[in-house]
């Protein structure tokens, strides 16, 4: 049975939301504040986190990567009023697995749950580690090394290449890294894939007239390769 622990400081929400979990066979605990919340996750272990970003001892944004030290393998879901582009790009940058806009239906809650979910069930049926040449992933403990050194990855930087890394060598589509990796809809006019892709291509140590390990596929995608094959 998932557990899921919600963080939220409106009373009626929590409630609602511990609700309609318990109803759909989640174990829950719940948190109304920042530092309470970072004391059950650390207690439960929960599986995943409902994040409202407005909390009264600190910004959810702030607490995000506290969670994520505290239980590496943790999935998080933010919960914001605001449907501003740049600010969900910000949540999703920091590290959240997904975002839900106030309102939303219980139905849309518990269907975006369950995604989240599965895609961790997916990460915990492939390797741990990907070695690719000098490139190697750790999946769960969420670290990447190239040639020995560890690679200081953003959050969203480490979810691309871990993405990609579980299908080396397959031409992966912006549309699809957008809707997996940023759980955002597709605009041709987006460059959120491709400012991350030339950021993590540097920390490679790579451009994309020299690639090494990060290939565009003109028109059609990027593929993820071992130097020389």
């Amino acid at each position: 049975m998932p557990h899921v622990l919600v963080i939220e400081d409106d009373l009626h929400t929590r409630l609602g939301l511990v609700q309609a979990l318990t109803s759909a066979d989640h174990a829950t605990s719940s948190a109304a504040t920042a530092l309470a919340g970072l004391r059950a996750a650390i207690e439960h272990r929960p599986d995943l986190v409902l994040l409202d970003l407005t909390l009264p001892d600190l910004d959810g944004l702030e607490l995000l990567p506290m969670l994520r030290a505290a239980v590496l393998d943790i999935a998080v879901i933010v919960v914001t009023a605001d449907d501003e582009e740049s600010r969900v790009i910000r949540v999703l940058d920091a590290g959240a697995d997904d975002y839900l806009v106030k309102p939303f239906g219980f139905g849309t809650l518990l269907a975006r749950v369950r995604a989240v979910l599965r895609r961790g069930e997916q990460i915990q049926t492939h390797r741990p580690t990907v070695v690719l040449g000098g490139l190697t992933i750790d999946l769960l403990a969420r670290t990447a090394e190239l040639d020995g050194r560890i690679l200081p990855l953003s959050p969203k930087e480490f979810d691309l290449l871990a993405y990609m890394a579980t299908r080396p060598g397959q031409v992966i589509s912006k549309r699809e890294l957008l809707a997996e990796v940023w759980r955002s809809p597709y605009s041709r006019a987006d460059k959120t894939v491709d400012v991350h892709v030339s950021w993590l291509r540097r920390k490679l140590r790579e451009s994309g007239r020299s690639p090494r390990y990060l290939h565009t596929i003109r028109g059609v995608g990027l593929r993820l390769d071992a130097p020389g094959s």
